[in-house]
């Protein structure tokens, strides 16, 4: 690999713990509460139990691949070395989706968080303002965008532990309890997408692997540290806010937390609308953690020949991937202004999903096709745990499939496209398009 396309080395494992909780803790701010629309409150909780299992055992079995080939494509670079450049594609496409669709989510509670609190502000605008904002942060290199993300992500969980200690006095577990599954078991099935949204987006540490002082060692704190930050406050956050009132109030909004205080203190009192404002904290971690995540990812797409070369384009000073930045930003513009939230968040968790069932599956055939690969962290209680979170992975993408039809066979006929394009090209007749592990 060329030092023209090599990134800079300054993150830290502080800044890990930043970048993976600030990835994923606007999924406690707002877009889980739909998961009690289709499960009640305990149908969501068992749901949520199940997905916390899932990511343990995920990010303790993730970790030994990003450790071992520390490289800024992440997934797509482990299923290429593992199954191929057609399992590369897949992973790579998987992933674009996830990222590139998280972020126009966010962007439409970041205006809705705007709207609660000024309501002449347009949500579409100000989710735009924030685009053009953060992509602005992030091409003034990794090392500020990283003290960024540290910052707002400590705002941000220092703000859920206020949260939580405004409206714990007001819990109630009648409240909690009150027609608390009315799907039944089914519920718990189709709550599965929703649950995966209080962690989905955490392995985007994995993007930033190139760019971490001593990656050895670092990943596996940043990892481990952020997804115990998070499970923690996600069981805390849902449990919490489900007993202040009737659930169903609050299972179909984007700015639950806000309203949840509202009901406890008043919606004119000074603190609701204190915390609506920085409330944004949260949201802005993630929008800023999944704008380096879906940059980083083009960049390694851009750079082994998948996407145009032009993708690969590091500015000369700042060492960070301009285009990648600037397209990735354009089109998540273009899905700001044509979908829904709930429906990024579906397909945005499709995308994870199946990046998970690849990723697993290439640990596997790694271990067994090169067992002289160095790895520096082994997954624990091989191969139970990575056993584990591909069986979860199956089931959650069998639920989303069956549960949103018409969503799975729009993220299928893009990968369908995506596929057909690459085979005419030629290009998966190649058996490595680039030196991935450089």
């Amino acid at each position: 690999m060329s030092s023209s396309q090599s990134l800079k080395k300054v993150i830290r494992p502080i800044h890990l713990w930043a970048i993976g909780v600030g990835l994923v803790i606007s999924g406690e701010y707002f877009g889980w509460n739909y998961g009690w629309g289709v499960a009640g409150t305990i149908g969501f909780l068992i749901a949520t139990l199940v997905i916390t299992l899932l990511y343990i055992t995920f990010i303790f079995s993730f970790t030994e691949l990003t450790t071992s080939i520390p490289q800024a494509g992440g997934p797509f670079t482990y299923t290429h070395r593992a199954m191929g450049p057609i399992g590369g594609l897949i992973a790579g496409y998987a992933t674009a989706v996830e990222f590139l669709l998280a972020t126009p989510a966010i962007a439409l509670a970041l205006g809705n968080y705007l709207h609660f609190l000024h309501p002449s502000l347009p949500v579409l605008g100000s989710g735009l303002a924030f685009y053009i904002i953060l992509t602005v942060v992030n091409l003034l290199g990794i090392k500020e965008s990283a003290l960024f993300s540290l910052i707002i992500t400590l705002l941000a969980v220092v703000e859920l532990l206020i949260y939580l200690g405004i409206v714990g006095p007001s819990f109630k577990t009648a409240n909690f309890l009150h027609d608390s599954m009315p799907f039944g078991w089914s519920g718990v099935f189709n709550a599965l997408p929703f649950a995966i949204w209080l962690y989905v987006c955490i392995e985007g540490i994995a993007m930033v692997a190139e760019e971490v002082k001593d990656p050895h060692r670092n990943i596996p704190k940043g990892y481990i540290s952020a997804i115990l930050t998070l499970m923690l406050l996600a069981i805390a956050v849902m449990v919490f806010t489900g007993g202040i009132t009737d659930w169903k109030s609050l299972s179909a909004i984007d700015y639950p937390l806000p309203e949840a205080i509202g009901v406890v203190l008043g919606k004119q009192n000074g603190i609701t609308k204190l915390f609506a404002g920085i409330g944004l904290f949260g949201l802005i971690a993630s929008f800023n953690g999944i704008i380096i995540s879906y940059s980083r990812q083009l960049f390694a797409l851009g750079r082994a020949g998948y996407l145009p070369g032009f993708m690969s384009t590091l500015s000369p000073r700042r060492r960070v991937p301009v285009t990648a930045l600037i397209v990735g930003g354009l089109l998540g513009v273009l899905a700001l202004y044509m979908g829904k939230t709930d429906q990024l968040v579906i397909l945005s968790v499709m995308g994870a999903i199946v990046m998970y069932i690849l990723s697993m599956t290439s640990l596997f055939i790694l271990r067994d096709k090169e067992p002289g690969l160095e790895r520096p962290y082994k997954a624990p209680f091989y191969p139970w745990f990575p056993g584990i979170a591909l069986f979860l992975s199956v089931v959650s993408l069998i639920a989303i499939i069956y549960t949103y039809p018409m969503l799975s066979l729009i993220f299928f006929g893009g990968l369908g496209i995506a596929l057909g394009i690459f085979i005419g090209m030629g290009r998966h007749k190649h058996s490595a398009v680039i030196n991935l592990v450089s």
